[in-house]
Order: C-alpha cells, then structure tokens, then sequence
C-alpha cells in the first residue's frame, strides 16, 4: 500500500501514510476545508417562538 500523499510505501506506525508528516499534511487538509464529503446545506433551525422577519416585537 502507498501514501495517499506521497505514494511512497506506508510505514505501519503511521499507517495508512508513511510519515508523521505526510499524516499531519493530511489533517491540515481537512481541517482547512480541503476535502468536503458531498451533502446538501442544513437547514436552519428556526425556534417557534422567534418573531416572524419583517414584524417586531412590541412590548407592553
């Protein structure tokens, strides 16, 4: 098996890379948005008591 970084062959410690910082290059990736795993938008929760947009709420 290869890394998925480097394509050099993978070191069982740092298996499935062959490095610490192949490894590392990879967590930076995902942490910066890199890879995205396919998906629709959330919805937003909206609270039912939450003031219709547009209206505001009066106070007595």
């Amino acid at each position: 098996m290869s890394c998925p970084i480097c394509a050099k062959d993978t070191n069982p410690t740092f298996r499935p890379f062959c490095s610490k910082r192949c490894a590392d290059l990879d967590l930076a990736r995902w942490l910066g948005g890199k890879y995205v795993l396919p998906g629709q938008e959330p919805v937003e929760d909206v609270p039912q008591d939450a003031p219709e947009e547009g209206k505001t709420e009066q106070k007595h």
